[in-house]
């Protein structure tokens, strides 16, 4: 593999990882703003968030579709090995993410 390609599967995770934390804890602001919970609302923003923060560190859906394309029907199998591993990557930094947002709020996300 090579180098560039490391370097944009760990920019990967970690921008999947941001979204989530970032997104959740700033989403809170609102609700303390609004006089609600902000811990519950924790909670709620990083499971809506979830899927959106996987897209948002592939460089959205259409990079994708298009390399799944690629390795289908050009034979190109390393562009669709490497679209994988960079979606696992982006996964495991909004899984992460998840697990310390347990933490903080010490309650689990369903």
């Amino acid at each position: 593999m090579e180098e560039r390609f490391i370097t944009t599967m760990i920019q990967c995770y970690f921008i999947a990882f941001g979204v989530m934390i970032g997104g959740s804890i700033i989403g809170s602001i609102g609700a303390y703003a609004t006089g609600e919970a902000p811990l519950t609302h924790i909670s709620r923003i990083a499971k809506s968030l979830h899927i959106w923060a996987i897209v948002a560190a592939i460089g959205g859906t259409f990079d994708a579709i298009s390399n799944f394309e690629r390795g289908i029907w050009e034979g190109s199998t390393l562009d669709m090995v490497k679209q994988i591993i960079m979606i696992i990557a982006a996964m495991g930094g909004a899984q992460t993410a998840l697990l310390i947002i347990e933490w903080l709020i010490q309650e689990e996300i369903q």
